[in-house]
């Protein structure tokens, strides 16, 4: 008797489980904008490999909608910074700041780039803030650069 009561018991508690509603997300509404965006630190360039490199900064939280985008204008000009890298983010609301990470693709090896970042939200409107123009250049073939930390 005392096994048949077990074998209905966790009969019942796997039925409970797998039958159960699973908890639904609760999605915030959109944080209100902030009045002014700054970049707080970077950008800098956080890794480079011969053909790739990473670019990091970090702004105030911009508010808005809760999907941002980084934004990476380039080239090896810095009056001509017509490649593009973005790279999207999902804002936390109770974060006073946010860190972009942004991956610039198919580079050339020991190329210097120029580059300036900005941010916005993901239906294009722009956060209102960009950095001054920097540069890098890329290590090698099969190099790894990684710079030290500020």
């Amino acid at each position: 008797m005392k096994t048949l009561l077990l074998k209905l018991a966790i009969t019942a508690t796997l039925g409970n489980l797998l039958s159960s509603n699973a908890t639904v997300a609760q999605v915030l509404p959109p944080a209100e904008k902030a009045a002014r965006i700054e970049i707080t630190q970077g950008p800098a360039l956080e890794l480079a490999h011969d053909d790739l490199a990473i670019i990091r900064w970090t702004t105030n939280n911009p508010g808005g909608s809760n999907d941002h985008l980084g934004v990476v204008y380039y080239g090896t000009d810095p009056k001509d910074l017509s490649q593009t890298a973005k790279s999207p983010i999902r804002l936390n609301q109770n974060h006073p700041t946010t860190t972009f990470r942004v991956r610039m693709q198919g580079l050339k090896p020991r190329t210097t780039y120029y580059y300036r970042v900005t941010s916005e939200e993901s239906n294009g409107k722009s956060d209102g803030v960009k950095s001054a123009v920097k540069k890098f250049t890329t290590p090698g073939p099969g190099e790894r650069m990684v710079p030290k930390s500020d």
